[in-house]
């Protein structure tokens, strides 16, 4: 679908944020607010540009729907203000809502305490055919369980299997749980958004100060705060852990929302393009049908 130049200038910037061999990442090494050379005046044309790479994610949605082989799995990971909600709601902006599924997953019920902790993201997976949004995810269990011991504690898993091997084990059990998704038609795409602190906070000051967006703030957001570095160490290990070539992550820079979104629905794009999508081709009797019906239309 994609033109070869379009593809090749996609792909140039996605493999720039794109980790599929975990062992090597450094989330030092990518700088939040990093634009791949892009400078400031590419805000106003990156519209342009984000319009059009929705149209192409309308279309191969479109194709993902008839074709009914695939499903597709969107992860997005990030800490507070990081632009999550905003760069869903923006790059999916297109696609038909019929195919398309949307789910938050915060603190756990109890129902969902008492099971185990891929469970209530199982429930949500996407069918054939459509794609799957998680608004964070089972990687909560590796990221704010591992910064906050007490939750773990609240799960109620019997002492002599909560070892210092845990969150290693935790981590397998997630890889091992997107290869069988992989092995099943499951494309599954992980995206962390990387926020600076400086920038979180400039957001969380215009929360409080711009009446429109007070709802958005809680005081605990303030608190998180204080755990930045151990949140930065459990995201290094989680993607470290998991960024497999069938299930990449794509650590996008995230202090400019105008680049993270553009990178984003680069991102889907490419990815779904690569699945060589297309409408089922009708048979010589189904073609045998619709002349049938061609000509009983053409004679009312």
């Amino acid at each position: 679908m994609l033109e070869k130049s379009v593809r090749k200038q996609i792909e140039k910037v996605i493999d720039r944020y794109r980790v599929t061999r975990g062992k090597e990442f450094r989330l030092k090494d990518v700088d939040p607010g990093d634009t791949a050379g892009f400078g400031s005046e590419m805000k106003d044309e990156s519209k342009e540009m984000l319009a059009r790479g929705v149209e192409w994610l309308a279309e191969l949605q479109g194709r993902l729907y008839a074709q009914d082989q695939w499903s597709v799995l969107l992860i997005f990971q990030a800490m507070d203000a990081a632009g999550k909600d905003g760069t869903i709601k923006h790059v999916m902006s297109g696609v038909n809502p019929q195919g398309v599924q949307v789910f938050s997953f915060k603190a756990p019920s109890a129902e969902e305490i008492d099971h185990d902790f891929l469970w209530r993201t199982n429930k949500a997976l996407p069918e054939r055919g459509r794609i799957g949004i998680f608004n964070r995810s089972y990687y909560e269990e590796v990221l704010v369980a591992r910064v906050h011991p007490e939750i773990l504690a609240r799960q109620r898993i019997p002492k002599h299997l909560v070892g210092d091997d845990i969150w290693d084990e935790r981590l397998e059990d997630i890889a091992n749980f997107e290869r069988y998704l992989a092995h099943n038609g499951t494309l599954v795409l992980k995206f962390f958004l990387h926020v600076s602190k400086k920038e979180q906070k400039r957001r969380f000051l215009e929360r409080l100060e711009r009446k429109d967006k007070n709802w958005k703030f809680s005081a605990n957001d303030a608190k998180e705060r204080g755990y930045w570095d151990a949140y930065m160490d459990a995201y290094e290990a989680a993607i470290g852990a998991t960024a497999k070539k069938h299930a990449p992550w794509f650590v996008i820079p995230a202090d400019n929302k105008w680049f993270t979104r553009l990178v984003v629905a680069a991102a889907v794009v490419h990815a779904l393009d690569e699945l060589d999508l297309h409408y089922p081709k009708v048979g010589p009797e189904q073609q045998k049908e619709l002349a049938r019906a061609r000509e009983l239309l053409e004679k009312e």
